[in-house]
């Protein structure tokens, strides 16, 4: 099973739990930027490495349509780099993987905080 649908369940499945309510799941970036426009979610989980669009740049462009877009990126512990330019972008926070929920959940709630 491709690791992108394991882990968008498993995000999903965490945040479920917590109470949140998961409203739509992208495929790739491009996916991505016109979910966001459309569900105007209170929060974003994105990873950096998506086809079509890489995460940095759809995270660049929902920030450019909505500057107040809440942005959780989820990355690989070897994509540093790529972490730290997603902040500087403006992401609110980051969870590496493999993470635990009470990461993840910790990283949400400070993001919408």
């Amino acid at each position: 099973m491709d690791d992108s649908v394991v882990m968008k369940d498993l995000i999903s499945d965490m945040l479920g739990r917590d109470g949140f309510n998961v409203v739509g799941h992208a495929r790739d970036g491009e996916e991505a930027v016109e979910l966001y426009e459309e569900l105007g979610p209170d929060l974003v989980t994105m990873d950096i490495v998506m086809p079509k669009v890489h995460g940095i740049a759809s995270l660049k462009m929902i920030l450019g349509r909505n500057p107040q877009a809440r942005i959780v990126v989820v990355s690989a512990l070897n994509q540093q780099a790529l972490v730290m330019e997603a902040l500087d972008a403006g992401a609110r926070n980051f969870v590496v993987k493999p993470f635990t929920e009470k990461e993840l959940l910790e990283a949400v709630r400070k993001s919408l905080g």
